[in-house]
């Protein structure tokens, strides 16, 4: 099943999580400490209690972010828009951006050219001459909606687990750059 797919029939906590998940593994753009996002994943682990307390925190803290870039823009405008409140379609569309700019932004950071025009077609599952960053991106996005859409006790702790490599591998690429560049 493709990526479109799965978050056309997730529901209300699997959308909440999937586009956290992709916010989760930018945040290394930021600069941001790694744990800046855990109290929206706790809040998602108690139903969404303070959601919208815990995402105007996290919005604060990462306001004083300076990283430049149209990558860095990419992120911060999915924090820009995550929805205060839990309403189905606010959700569907917020994961489904996130999901967009986390694959652009690993597109732009991969040193390998991708061979699609755009990231519409990996979302879409073809997969063709895909570069290795936005291929373990999109593996990591469908594992996520794959393991909340199973329902099963601890899906969104593995949920975080698999945002938590990605981030890592993220900070990983930004810092290479970074030396690349000094």
């Amino acid at each position: 099943m493709s990526l479109v797919e799965l978050i056309a029939q997730a529901d209300e906590r699997v959308l909440a999580a999937s586009g956290l998940g992709c916010l989760d593994r930018c945040v290394p753009l930021l600069g941001a400490d790694d744990d800046v996002l855990r109290p929206l994943w706790a809040s998602l682990a108690d139903d969404g209690a303070a959601w919208a307390e815990r995402l105007a925190d996290a919005r604060r803290t990462l306001a004083g972010a300076t990283a430049d870039g149209e990558a860095a823009e990419l992120v911060r405008r999915m924090l820009g828009a995550a929805p205060d409140r839990a309403a189905a379609e606010e959700w569907r569309g917020w994961a489904d951006a996130c999901s967009v700019a986390a694959l652009q932004v690993h597109r732009m950071l991969d040193t390998v050219e991708d061979g699609a025009s755009g990231v519409a077609a990996r979302r879409e599952g073809r997969t063709d001459r895909m570069s290795p960053l936005v291929a373990a991106e999109l593996r990591r996005q469908t594992r996520v909606l794959e393991l909340l859409a199973s329902g099963g006790a601890g899906g969104l702790r593995r949920a975080l687990d698999v945002s938590t490599e990605g981030r890592r591998v993220l900070r990983a690429v930004v810092s290479r750059r970074a030396r690349g560049r000094g």
